[in-house]
């Protein structure tokens, strides 16, 4: 596992999930909503956030925590190891919920409140984005370690048995 990305819903536990493997494996993190996101809760351009995300996958090891299913396949190209946190609805909108008012490393400012259009997003992550995702990890299954966790417990199992 050299080539890691972690992928799932907002509030699915990607970034706390990322930043305990990055402690077990040492390997370098990298937030794709800080390379999106500027302070002032503006984006930078596509074309600006794939040249960084090429630069990243370039390197020989790394963690990617993100979705941005447009760049999935650019990742998956690259990456030897997925994990995707397929948590139930209500632990997702739990997650992002919990997070208001706390800093954190993994985004460029504090949220103050639950955005309506964001909750809503994640309200849609199944039906929208999570089929996209599954076709695109069947078409990579035989030559990726695809794991997929449907709960909090199965990732604390995982990372008890394997670290």
């Amino acid at each position: 596992m050299q080539k890691v990305i972690v992928i799932g819903s907002p509030g699915a536990g990607k970034s706390t999930f990322s930043r305990q493997l990055r402690n077990i494996t040492n390997l370098p993190l990298y937030y794709l909503d800080m390379i999106w996101h500027k302070s002032d809760q503006t984006n930078i351009s596509r074309e600006e956030f794939d040249i960084k995300l090429e630069r990243i996958l370039q390197e020989d090891q790394w963690i990617i925590d993100g979705n941005y299913l447009r760049t999935l396949e650019m990742r998956l190209k690259k990456c030897d190891t997925v994990f995707l946190l397929d948590m139930p609805l209500s632990d997702c909108l739990l997650g992002a919920k919990s997070r208001i008012g706390k800093a954190r490393e993994d985004l460029p400012w504090i949220e103050n409140e639950f955005d309506e259009e964001f909750k809503q997003w994640i309200i849609d992550f199944p039906k929208t984005q999570l089929p996209q995702i599954y076709q695109l990890l069947k078409e990579y299954q035989t030559h990726k370690n695809i794991i997929i966790f449907k709960s909090r417990d199965e990732i604390e199992r995982y990372l008890t048995k394997y670290f």
